[in-house]
């Protein structure tokens, strides 16, 4: 890759974010509510706020449990979407419960989740993550799964592939791309979720201190929180999109071998 479409490329990606940082700054720069501090502030009190004790003590536990949540539900989705997919009968009998399941919001569950595992352990967040993030995985995992091509299917039975074989060879891969896009799905709502299931009795965590900075009227600070969980949903996006382009470089391969035919 050239330097020109280097440079091309990261005009493209930070454009619009500079673009939106910049009209932030213009249009609060002579703000004097409390509730809208200049950006000048905002980003004055960020070192101040955010220093490294507090991000162990705070930003570190929320991660690990959202990706302790998001791994749980990955698993779990990924295993019983498998499941359902493949066979029509259980497809029939999980369905309504799915749909059922699906339409609650897991916020709702939050306040009955802490009940049977108290408020202020990791238990309920936890809990709450895997939860809200299971059902894009899960829908998408049995949707790439009945998608598959039973021609596939029926040439790995006469080859006689082995039923882990067949199940990883055949099945995971080819309904990867779906499974990556619920995962992606999920990895969005798990961020969201990590700062909800600490709202309720929580005494650390990034949510914890967001909740905390607006009691106390520390509007800067609780600027400079919104932002950080911003910029950690950003980290976990490019980190995922490597790992994505590395596991599905032949399904790229493949895409654009058909543009080019």
């Amino acid at each position: 890759m050239t330097v020109r479409s280097l440079a091309r490329q990261a005009a493209l990606t930070l454009g619009l974010p500079v673009a939106m940082i910049a009209l932030w700054w213009v249009v609060s720069a002579n703000s004097t509510s409390i509730f809208w501090p200049p950006l000048s502030e905002i980003v004055e009190a960020f070192p101040e706020t955010w220093t490294w004790d507090r991000i162990v003590n705070s930003v570190v536990p929320s991660v690990v449990r959202l990706l302790t949540g998001y791994t749980i539900a990955v698993v779990v989705g990924v295993a019983a979407g498998t499941a359902i997919g493949l066979s029509r009968n259980v497809r029939a009998i999980c369905e309504p419960s799915m749909e059922f399941f699906r339409a609650i919001p897991p916020p709702v569950l939050v306040p009955i989740i802490a009940l049977f595992t108290g408020y202020t352990g990791a238990t309920a967040k936890i809990v709450t993550i895997a939860l809200g993030c299971l059902w894009p995985v899960l829908l998408n995992t049995v949707e790439g799964v009945r998608g598959l091509d039973e021609v596939q299917l029926d040439t790995a039975r006469c080859y006689r592939f082995r039923t882990r074989s067949r199940l990883i060879h055949v099945v995971l891969r080819g309904a990867s791309p779906q499974i990556s896009t619920g995962a992606r799905q999920a990895l969005s709502i798990g961020v969201i979720l990590m700062v909800v299931s600490e709202l309720f009795g929580a005494n650390s965590g990034l949510g914890a201190d967001i909740v905390q900075f607006q009691r106390s009227f520390a509007i800067p600070q609780m600027w400079t929180g919104i932002i950080m969980l911003g910029l950690i949903g950003v980290v976990l996006s490019a980190i995922f999109r490597i790992v994505e382009n590395r596991a599905l470089a032949w399904y790229y391969g493949l895409r654009r071998a058909d543009r080019g035919a």
